[in-house]
């Protein structure tokens, strides 16, 4: 028996959603790593994109375990020297609740073009409106 190798030609991504209020954020973000991935396919190659698109609602209303909303710090770099800063997880949850999840998702995924190219299907939204409608996404349990 041959081992089955998907191929970009035949791969039909298919477009999930996922609401994450109420979820922990580190176990939403594995699950959508490998959603984009593929890994929930019988169809997964390691070297093709096999993953769906996801579309994330409510960014803003995740939780985290323990002391991590006042400990954890973003680090921002301007370029210039002594350009550098931080921000807290509540005070960048306030700024801009997407880049918390879209960081979070691509930690998880391999550093790499293939990694870059599935980050892409990703979408994030900090309400629980989306754009995404005529795409008729399915409800992803978390």
């Amino acid at each position: 028996m041959k081992t089955f190798l998907a191929k970009k030609e035949t791969v039909q991504p298919k477009w999930h959603i996922i609401d994450a209020e109420g979820q922990v954020l580190g176990r939403m973000a594995v699950k959508i790593a490998n959603v984009l991935r593929g890994r929930h396919k019988t169809t997964y190659t390691p070297h093709v994109d096999t993953g769906d698109y996801v579309i994330v609602v409510n960014a803003e209303k995740f939780v985290v375990t323990g002391k991590k909303d006042e400990q954890k710090k973003y680090m921002f770099f301007s370029g210039y020297v002594g350009g550098e800063s931080y921000r807290s997880l509540t005070e960048q949850r306030t700024r801009n609740p997407q880049f918390i999840i879209e960081h979070a998702v691509k930690g998880m995924l391999p550093k790499n073009r293939l990694a870059r190219q599935m980050l892409k299907k990703l979408r994030v939204f900090a309400g629980p409106e989306h754009t995404h409608e005529a795409q008729n996404p399915t409800e992803l349990p978390i």
